[in-house]
Parts: C-alpha cells; sequence; structure tokens
C-alpha cells in the first residue's frame, strides 16, 4: 500500500488544484471571446451581489455605498457592447432607489458621511445610461436629470473661499475630508460637465468644465507642464502642498473629460494637448515596462499587496475611458488598442480561482491566479472584457483589422439619436450651498459613517448632534 501513497497524494493534490487551472482565454480577434468571458465574469460578480449582507436594499454594498453606482455603470456597458440585459432589472432597481426622491443620489440614509466623489460616480453612471440610450425606468427621473442633478448640487459646492476655488473632498465641517480637495471629486465633476456639455448642448455645462479644468490646472492636481495628476491637497496650504500617490482613476477621470472636450469643441487645441499629455503620462505609468508595456497595472499597491477594496476596482473605470477615448479621438487608436487587448488577455489569465464561477484576482500581469478574488476584481476585469469591444464592427462577427477608427457610434447626444429627457434644474435646490445646513437632520445611524472627528470643534459637533437625535427621538 505504501509504494501507491505518493501516487495517492499527487492525485488528490491535481484533483483539488484542478480548479486553478482553467483561465478566461481571450483571442482578441474573436468578438465572441470577449462576450463569453465578460458573461462569466458578470455572472461571478454578480454572486457576490446577492450574497452581501445588505441584499435587502437595492444598490448598497457592504461597507461602502459608491462602489454600487461605479458596478452598475459598468453592467451599463456591459450591456451595451453584448447585447445580455440578465442584469439590467437589478441595475434600474438600484439605480432609482439610491437616486432618491429628488433623483440626485444624495439621500438621507448616506448624505452625513458622504464625499463629493461617492456621488459623482452615481452621476458618472446616469450619464452614461443617457449616452448609450440604456432602458429608461418608468415613473422615475431620467437618466439625463439625474446626472443633472449631481451635476447641479456639486456646482454649487464650489468652493471660492480657500484656494480660489475647488471642490472639497468630503461635504461637511465635521468630516476629516472636509479638510483635502482631491482629484477624484474634481476630475469625475469635470468628466461629468464636460459630458453634459456634449449631451445637451448647454453652454452653462462646457464653461464649468473649463472652468474646473483650469482651476485644477493652478494647483497640484493637474500638472499641464508635466501631466502629473497629484492625489490632494490642502486648503490650509492655499492648494499648494501635494499627495503623490498615483491612481489609475485619478488620470482616467481627467483625460476622458478633455476628451468629451476635445469632442465638443471639434478639436480644440487646449484640449487636443489635455488628451495627448495625460494619455502619454497614463501609458508611461500604469502600462510598466517591466511588463511588457501592455498590461495595466495599479502600480501604487499590487505588487506590493496592499490594495484596499476601492483601488482594487480603479483599472475597470480606467480601461471604459481609455475604450470611449478612442471613439471621440479617433487618433488615439493605435495607442490604445494594444493596451487594452493585451490588459484583456492578461486579466483572463488571472480568473483560474475558486469555483465553477471565474474568480479573478487583481494582478494582471502575474500569469498565475493572485489567490485574492472579490466584486471589486470582478467589476475591474468585466470593464477590460466589455470595452474591448469597441473595437468590433458590431454589423459583424468578425473585425476589420484593416480599419482605423472605431466602428462603434460614439457615446449619444441629444442630437444624435440620445433619448434622454432633460430637466436642467434637477436636484434638491439651486440655492448656494450651505456645508452647515442639513446637519441637523442626521440621524443616529447616519452618523456611525461619519468621517473622523478631530479636535475641540469636533467634540462640540458630537455633542450638539447627540441632542438633537434625543430631541427628535422624544
Amino acid at each position: 500500500m505504501q509504494l501507491f501513497t505518493p501516487l495517492v497524494v499527487t492525485l488528490s493534490q491535481t484533483l483539488l488544484l484542478a480548479p486553478l487551472t482553467r483561465a478566461i482565454t481571450i483571442d482578441v480577434n474573436d468578438p465572441n471571446s470577449f462576450k463569453q468571458g465578460a458573461a462569466t465574469v458578470a455572472s461571478d460578480m454578480m454572486t457576490f451581489y446577492a450574497d452581501r449582507d445588505s441584499k435587502l436594499i437595492p444598490g448598497k454594498f457592504d461597507g461602502t455605498w459608491w462602489e454600487g453606482g461605479a458596478m452598475f455603470m459598468g453592467l451599463m456597458q456591459y450591456w451595451h457592447w453584448t447585447g445580455d440585459a440578465t442584469w439590467n432589472e437589478q441595475v434600474n432597481s438600484g439605480m432609482v432607489w439610491q437616486a432618491g426622491p429628488n433623483g440626485d443620489f444624495f439621500t438621507s440614509n448616506y448624505s452625513s458621511y458622504l464625499g463629493n466623489d461617492d456621488q459623482a460616480f452615481w452621476g458618472l453612471a446616469a450619464i452614461t445610461a443617457a449616452e448609450l440610450n440604456y432602458p429608461a425606468v418608468a415613473d422615475a427621473p431620467s437618466w439625463l436629470s439625474m446626472a443633472q442633478a449631481v451635476f447641479n448640487e456639486q456646482a454649487s459646492r464650489w468652493d471660492d473661499t480657500t484656494c480660489k476655488g475647488g471642490l472639497r473632498w468630503q461635504i461637511y465641517p465635521i468630516q476629516s475630508g472636509y479638510r483635502i480637495k482631491n482629484a477624484i471629486s474634481n476630475g469625475a465633476l469635470f468628466q461629468i460637465a464636460a459630458r453634459l456639455a456634449r449631451y445637451t448642448g448647454n453652454q452653462t455645462y462646457s464653461d464649468w468644465a473649463e472652468k474646473i479644468w483650469d482651476w485644477s490646472a493652478t494647483t497640484p492636481l493637474l500638472n499641464t507642464s508635466e501631466w502629473h495628476i497629484a492625489d490632494t491637497t490642502t486648503p490650509a496650504t492655499d492648494c499648494t502642498d501635494h499627495g503623490d500617490i498615483q491612481w489609475t482613476y485619478n488620470y482616467g477621470t481627467y483625460l476622458m473629460g478633455a476628451a468629451y472636450m476635445y469632442n465638443f469643441t471639434n478639436a480644440g487645441t487646449k484640449w487636443k494637448n489635455g488628451v495627448d499629455g495625460l494619455l502619454a503620462k497614463t501609458i508611461s505609468l500604469f502600462f510598466p515596462s517591466e511588463y511588457g508595456g501592455k498590461v495595466m497595472s495599479e502600480v501604487a499597491c499590487e505588487s506590493i499587496d496592499t490594495c484596499d477594496r476601492n483601488q482594487i476596482c480603479f483599472k475597470g473605470f480606467l480601461s471604459a475611458w481609455l475604450a470611449t477615448t478612442t471613439q471621440l479621438v479617433p487618433y488615439t487608436l493605435g495607442e490604445i488598442k494594444p493596451l487594452l487587448q493585451g490588459s484583456a488577455v492578461a486579466a483572463g489569465k488571472q480568473c483560474t480561482g475558486l469555483s465553477d464561477d471565474a474568480h479573478c484576482g487583481i494582478q494582471w500581469y502575474n500569469p498565475t491566479w493572485d489567490r485574492s478574488s472579490g466584486i471589486e476584481q470582478q467589476m475591474a476585469v468585466l470593464g477590460i472584457f466589455s470595452n474591448n469591444l469597441v473595437f468590433f464592427d458590431g454589423s459583424s462577427s468578425s473585425p476589420n483589422s484593416n480599419y482605423t477608427a472605431p466602428k462603434q457610434p460614439a457615446p449619444l447626444t441629444a442630437g444624435s439619436g440620445g433619448n434622454s429627457t432633460s430637466n436642467p434644474g434637477a436636484g434638491a435646490s439651486e440655492a448656494p450651498f450651505d456645508p452647515n445646513a442639513g446637519l441637523m437632520n442626521i440621524g443616529t445611524a447616519d452618523r456611525a459613517g461619519a468621517g473622523v472627528l478631530t479636535g475641540v470643534f469636533g467634540l462640540a459637533w458630537i455633542g450638539m448632534l447627540i441632542w438633537i437625535a434625543k430631541d427628535v427621538g422624544e
């Protein structure tokens, strides 16, 4: 019997490891390869979504709120590129529920502790729905009006009292992020403004896009000489200091806004320079030569295994925004296409984990599964798989390898077939934003998610809010 023990052990190990050897194989010349891969990843992603503790709240993830809007944005793109409406009901219920009665994604359940970037991602999902003619939901605000509501409320928070402008990261003075102005909050508002300008043709949105870009360029958040994007700066230094951790989504959101403005202004020089500068920097930073130069990496955290759940999904956004850039700025196709294709092939090799589904890892550059898994990993891979379909002619099952511009139509506008209804006055109020208003309505449950309170000022606020909660309860 002992003679067979090594064989038994080897066979057992083989059986145990068998599920780990089944990657998703991507053939960059076959659109069905991307569609099938995306379908598998989406199914596994939605299994995580169905199993969450907060499953009774449509659109709410455990421990985070903004990622719901980000996931739905990815599923809208998946629907657009593949035609698969399997998950549309979940998208619709989550979007409408979280939009709230004003359609502004600023409901009382979460508004006491949100950042501007959190709300903005839901707004980005809404404008994506409008641009793709994603099916409207009956008796709910239009997708376009939801994006307009987010824009209106965030524009009202523009802070001219410090740094001569800019949007703070978080919204209320009791939040630690109120003391920061960051790239993703300002970049996301810039992107929303640019996309609304192009969709509606309204000059007000274009003016705001210019304003946000120009202000950002006066700070380390957008260095238009070296095309370096700092993650944060602070009013305490008049926005001269800089937190320099490099993230894909910071570069992606400013690049995407510049691409929309390039398209809207018919190839304006300012925006061409922005696209060229940011694209070159994005490629040099996030497609490292040590991985062959064609595989996207979240370089600040992946190789040292420190990515948190937020950072894990960032690459999916950059994937989508690079794909859309090829539609809006066609001359970028030659640079972007091999990067997205190479990243998709690499990402497929990471989708070998744990089960008959396809749990994907983080390190796309690693040909062996990195043993991480989660809904955020699936979101990122879904983004790279789905958006590679931009390179195929939608009327054919095979790509035309000789074309020099994307065959898929660019994002729609009101003048090119977009059917979402506009409501320029959408949102809770057009009055100037008062960061202290609304604090009177923060309940005990909401306060639990608020930012860190510091110093005597923070303690005073805690005492006041406890008194209010007690008074309301009585």
